[in-house]
């Protein structure tokens, strides 16, 4: 928010320095993000100054160039070559000096005047007209000045021109009373009043206001829960037109370009007070009748900027007998504003219901500095003060009388309450951390405009006045005590006391810490994104359907419309933003919530509809290592990624091979498996289907893991790692090569050994497969490699034998398996 240091004076009166007040914004919470520089005039004219010119001949070698002597308020006159038609002797004149820049109208850069030569004649300034200063369009001639101009006089105090230094406030969301020029001067008054220091903090007078006791403009509220304050004001006989240079020199400064003298007062008493107004057309109003209402779902309205827009039944909108003339507290329409043919005026004051008019710019994307304001909470006092300031000021300025008393409807009466609680000393001490002395908590709330009702046994009661929208508790308060009272005061004590307690994480985030750490440890980096996603992404699904998404009612975006059903489509954006700048090879993997939407869950058991779900997703794409000149790229592939899940529920004495496993394809996975423990699914895992890549402009394959992970810590907690001696006998390798069936999958194989041979076997690998027109048709080949140990003594081969027969004679039981020599 920018203030404008020449503006925030008119109401408060200090002896304090630019530089101080700076410091003391920043102190009391509006911090300030920047300084800068505001001239009415590029430049500001430094080094023109008035001119009188004493001589004035014909340049010998030109027909049009002469040859003057000007005085500038030197001991020395001053000898320019100027070459406009009307300079002659005796006059005043402006003169821009050898050293000054100067900013032509409609030229983007200025130009430094230095001493010349023209046509042999030493020049050593410039006589300038209009343009060439920035101030006008006139270049016929020089500009002439009356007589009673003094030479010497700089042009920026001769013409009035106005300099100004913008602040920058850098305002947080709570600070709504600080929205305007008065309220940083009333933040400004309190902290200087509270430390002593003098500050006279003024308003304007409206006592000149008269409505001659006409009846009252004609206003009816229909939606007294939007609108729990509405005035308005007739205002008749105005001349549209260009408002004066000090309130365009106002606006300017602040970023604002004028537009007339009625648009302008609204929004000089906007930034003056933080009151929006808004003035309309008294004579398009159908009826004479303004109506503040809604619309039926579906209309259509065209607002100032030209767009039609489809309003909702609970935009609430200004209208007339006819039709809808404004969106209330967001945005005027295109034919019920001020123009240049307008005479009477309508000028309305509101205070609108903060949560109506943040819905209404949200929904139409609007964001004005009325909703700014509107949407954060005003003044509901301010209302009938910042109207009658304005209709004086139209009054003023544009020629207008007042022909209307004012409406003031007031539809909840206790928007103009303050906000009453109770407060004791104990409480704000213990909140700032040192014992602040009562008569200056009492002073500062004095400051701070907070009354006093009573106090008792330490503690008092407190009316907070209403545009103090953020300060409803005592802590609120007591922040509020402590800024003013300043953080600076509050010392740093030389000992620090506490105490160390160790609290119990929960199982889950045990198992999530664990397992985080050792997915870091394999090169992977973790991911967190939001919740919040596309419903487009789930457009056409049925594992999970857009009909399942809980969708958000007043989304900030098409992007951030919808809770997330799985992390897939989180991992994807991921890939796809680190691919697009160069980053393919990823390993990457998250912790997260996803959401589902169920209405038959409430239909059939009395539940709630909506279901949450803690997941882990896994992803791996590019090379799973780094090209070095010693190792080959090593592309990731679904077995790089089933290898991280094998060893991870490992990690946990889970065994993978223990679960059961199902093909997975179609909408999510080209290929891959669902591992399910007791019938419920723990993991899927497979290659991410094309149609999803393609959403994301990806080429390469991307592989992907999703894990139950609140399925997965009931699991784990089941299970108990053992730890044992490293054993002190040799371990056996023997290998089989068997002819099966293609149905015949290695976990089977795999378990058939294990419930052989139960004491000796340790480990079972596949290490070769082969299928191929050698083998008879409907087969395969799997090599076996088994590893035996014996933790008591060495094995002997009559042992090794026996074991190896036993698990022979099994697989040829069970599986139908040959032994290929």
């Amino acid at each position: 928010m920018k203030i404008s240091y020449q503006w925030l004076k008119r109401y408060i009166d200090t002896d304090l320095e630019l530089d101080e007040i700076l410091t003391v914004l920043t102190d009391i919470g509006l911090e300030v993000d920047g300084v800068e520089r505001f001239e009415s005039v590029r430049g500001g004219l430094e080094g023109v100054v008035v001119g009188e010119v004493l001589t004035c001949t014909d340049h010998p070698d030109s027909d049009h160039l002469h040859l003057t002597e000007v005085a500038v308020g030197r001991e020395e006159p001053l000898k320019i070559v100027c070459g406009a038609p009307n300079v002659a002797a005796g006059q005043k004149v402006l003169v821009a000096t050898v050293g000054a820049v100067l900013y032509p109208t409609d030229a983007q850069e200025g130009f430094k005047i230095k001493k010349s030569r023209i046509r042999g004649a030493d020049s050593f300034g410039m006589i300038c007209a209009e343009d060439e200063l920035g101030i006008g369009t006139g270049h016929e001639g020089i500009m002439v000045l009356p007589q009673e101009a003094v030479p010497g006089t700089p042009a920026a105090a001769f013409l009035g021109l106005e300099s100004d230094t913008v602040i920058e406030i850098g305002l947080t969301p709570n600070r709504a009373d600080a929205m305007s020029h008065y309220g940083v001067a009333r933040d400004l008054a309190a902290f200087l009043k509270a430390h002593g220091r003098r500050a006279e903090l003024t308003l304007p007078g409206t006592e000149g206001f008269d409505d001659g006791g006409l009846p009252a403009a004609q206003i009816a509220v229909e939606c007294p829960e939007g609108a729990p304050r509405y005035a308005g004001v007739v205002i008749s006989g105005v001349r549209i037109g260009s408002s004066p240079d000090w309130m365009q020199n106002c606006l300017r400064a602040i970023g604002l370009n004028p537009k007339n003298n009625v648009v302008d007062i609204t929004n000089f008493v906007l930034h003056e007070l933080g009151q929006p107004l808004h003035s309309f057309d008294a004579d398009r109003i159908a009826g004479g009748r303004v109506v503040v209402k809604t619309c039926a779902e579906g209309t259509k309205f065209v607002t100032l900027d030209g767009v039609e827009r489809t309003l909702s039944e609970r935009d609430l909108m200004i209208c007339d007998a006819e039709k809808p003339m404004c969106i209330a507290g967001v945005m005027g329409g295109r034919d019920s504003g001020v123009s240049d043919a307008t005479v009477n005026v309508f000028l309305e004051s509101a205070y609108f219901n903060p949560v109506w008019i943040r819905k209404s710019a949200r929904r139409h994307g609007i964001n004005s500095d009325a909703s700014f304001r509107f949407e954060r909470g005003i003044d509901p006092n301010i209302t009938i003060y910042a109207l009658k300031r304005a209709a004086l000021l139209i009054q003023e300025l544009a020629g207008g009388r007042i022909t209307s008393g004012i409406a003031d409807t007031v539809s909840v009466p206790d928007i103009t309450e303050p906000f009453r609680f109770d407060v004791g000393y104990d409480r704000i001490n213990a909140l700032t951390g040192k014992e602040i002395p009562q008569a200056t908590v009492k002073e500062i709330l004095g400051a701070l405009e907070v009354r006093i009702e009573a106090e008792r046994d330490g503690v008092l009661s407190v009316a907070v006045p209403p545009y103090r929208v953020d300060v409803r508790r005592p802590a609120d308060l007591t922040e509020e005590i402590l800024r003013i009272y300043g953080y600076n005061n509050i010392e740093i004590p030389a000992r620090v006391r506490s105490a160390i307690a160790l609290e119990k994480r929960s199982g889950r985030e045990q198992i999530a810490n664990r397992t985080a750490e050792y997915l870091t440890a394999n090169g992977f980096s973790e991911i967190m994104s939001n919740s919040l996603t596309k419903l487009a992404y789930y457009e056409g699904l049925t594992e999970y359907p857009a009909d399942g998404c809980v969708k958000i009612l007043n989304p900030l975006s098409a992007d951030l419309n919808a809770m997330r059903q799985t992390l897939l489509f989180n991992a994807m954006e991921a890939v796809a933003l680190n691919t697009n700048h160069r980053n393919p090879n990823l390993k990457l993997y998250e912790f997260g919530n996803v959401y589902r939407y169920d209405a038959s869950r409430a239909a059939e058991g009395g539940l709630a509809p909506y279901s949450e779900n803690y997941r882990l997703g896994v992803v791996m794409t590019g090379l799973t290592e780094t090209v070095s000149w010693n190792e080959k790229a090593a592309p990731a592939t679904f077995f790089s990624l089933r290898a991280v899940a094998e060893n991870l529920l490992g990690r946990f004495g889970m065994d993978i091979y223990r679960l059961e496993t199902l093909p997975l394809g179609g909408e999510l996975y080209s290929e891959g498996l669902s591992f399910r423990l007791n019938g419920k699914e723990l993991f899927s895992l497979g290659i991410v289907a094309g149609s999803i890549r393609k959403m994301f402009d990806l080429r390469a394959e991307v592989y992907f893991l999703e894990m139950d992970f609140d399925l997965f810590v009931r699991s784990v907690r089941k299970h108990t790692v053992a730890v044992s001696e490293l054993p002190r006998f040799p371990e056996v390798r023997r290998d089989l090569a068997l002819l099966l069936d293609r149905e015949v999958t290695f976990a089977r194989l795999r378990a058939i050994a294990f419930s052989t041979e139960r004491k000796l076997l340790r480990s079972v690998t596949l290490f070769d497969v082969y299928e191929g027109d050698k083998l008879p048709a409907g087969k395969k080949s799997y090599a076996l490699g088994f590893v035996l140990q014996d933790r008591e003594r060495t094995l002997t081969d009559q042992i090794i034998d026996r074991v190896m027969n036993n698990l022979l004679v099994q697989f040829e039981k069970q599986a139908g398996a040959v032994v290929r020599v």
